[in-house]
């Protein structure tokens, strides 16, 4: 069976929503999307896909719906029993524990305490959870063997935390973008366009480089803000070109 490969072209950077966006409109069922997503026994939210299309492109927006205005805090200990202790599938498990531990380990860095001691405010939060979660059940759906990226763009200005307003590129995304050696563009613009939850989704699962690759499917995945540009980050499913070389070897005609 030929491997399939994903290539998320973060055209306007990376979110949570706007990778599982892309997920479900490359074919991921959003019944299964949720049959899976009950396996956390999280309450409270709700999740919502439409077929949108905006300055000229067509593709879907998920949304996840919170009935709790005041999600709790969260620490990383929290959030890996809640994973562990679900029906969800272990290599589903394992990709969202990555994810979350990569995500805790830059904010332990940015803030300068330990990572047991994170709290986890707008990442802890229930539509993050929900992302993370479902993007890693998205990798299982799609059945993606390996997964690359292309650069992120990023803006300057500052951002609304929990801390306060803090610059751009959100310290935890500039973090991960480090410890993962991503590059980096310049994008013009005072707005956030790949937050950390979207970062650590990327520089976990993917490699920061655009394969040789037979594209079957595109999904296009649609972010919350409304820009002067489409506000979208494009999937490409494929199989790998096929040149009868292995990696590293030569041939001298």
């Amino acid at each position: 069976m030929a491997r399939r490969i994903a290539f998320f072209d973060c055209f306007s950077g990376a979110s949570g929503d706007m990778i599982l966006s892309a997920m479900v409109d490359a074919g991921v069922e959003i019944e299964a999307l949720r049959s899976e997503l009950d396996k956390l026994h999280l309450p409270g939210w709700r999740l919502e896909a439409d077929r949108v299309a905006r300055q000229g492109l067509a593709g879907t927006h998920v949304r996840v719906m919170v009935d709790d205005n005041h999600p709790p805090e969260r620490r990383l200990a929290d959030i890996e029993e809640m994973i562990q202790t679900s029906a969800l599938a272990g290599s589903v498990q394992e990709r969202a524990l990555s994810i979350f531990r990569a995500l805790g380990e830059a904010e332990a860095t940015v803030h300068g305490v330990p990572v047991e001691q994170v709290h986890f405010h707008e990442v802890g939060a229930i539509d993050a959870l929900i992302d993370i979660v479902g993007a890693s059940v998205g990798f299982e759906l799609l059945g993606i063997d390996r997964a690359y990226a292309s650069s992120l763009p990023v803006g300057l200005g500052s951002v609304k935390t929990a801390h306060g307003p803090l610059p751009l590129p959100a310290p935890a995304t500039l973090a991960l973008a480090t410890r993962a050696k991503a590059p980096l563009r310049p994008a013009g613009t005072e707005v956030e366009l790949v937050t950390p939850t979207g970062a650590a989704i990327l520089t976990t699962c993917a490699e920061f480089t655009q394969p040789p690759l037979v594209v079957e499917k595109v999904g296009t995945g649609f972010g919350t803000r409304e820009l002067p540009w489409p506000n979208v980050l494009r999937l490409w499913l494929g199989t790998p070109v096929e040149d009868g070389l292995e990696d590293g070897e030569v041939t001298i005609i």
